[in-house]
């Protein structure tokens, strides 16, 4: 697990990092204000200010699954609190984030790309059966699994994922 700090305050990005790596063995990266893109990779987590998201609001915008604002509103990261409350915080993030990268390394077999494909470019169950040439039913099947390995339910978040993971592009759906 990468994470990345991008914080106003040094001394709370140092204590920040003491925590991770002395409670849970992470040892974490102090980014600077004009640099995010240095630590980017698909797995970094990043935990960042509300004005360095304002500063680097397209950089932020475009990884907000793996973004975390710090301040004391709701599903912020409240660093101004003792020492207890910040672990039992970082550690439901680590928990949540290790069952999030569990799910997304769960590898789709090709057929059900394919599946994916279809359902992302629009097309309904019955669709899908006819044009593989499969069962309506071996198609439910693959939907299922295809739901469980990512997480995802719905077929627009189906449709964003296999946009973003470059197995469709613009030009397959159907607008």
């Amino acid at each position: 697990m990468n994470i990345a700090l991008q914080l106003d305050d040094t001394l709370q990005a140092i204590g920040l990092r003491y925590l991770f790596l002395n409670y849970f063995d992470i040892d974490i990266d102090i980014i600077s204000e004009t640099a995010p893109e240095a630590t980017d990779t698909p797995s970094t987590l990043y935990i960042v200010s509300p004005t360095s998201y304002c500063r680097n609001i397209d950089f932020y915008a475009m990884r907000r699954a793996r973004t975390i604002v710090t301040g004391d509103g709701k599903g912020m990261l409240h660093i101004n609190r003792c020492e207890s409350d910040i672990l039992e915080q970082l550690r439901e993030l680590i928990n949540v984030r290790r069952v999030q990268e569990t799910a997304q390394s769960a590898e789709l077999t090709q057929r059900e790309v394919d599946v994916l494909r279809l359902v992302a470019m629009g097309l309904i169950n019955k669709e899908i059966a006819d044009k593989l040439n499969i069962s309506f039913n071996t198609v439910l099947s693959h939907r299922k699994n295809i739901t469980s390995k990512l997480g995802i339910r719905s077929v627009s978040g189906l449709s964003v994922y296999a946009m973003m993971n470059g197995y469709i592009n613009e030009a397959d759906l159907n607008l």
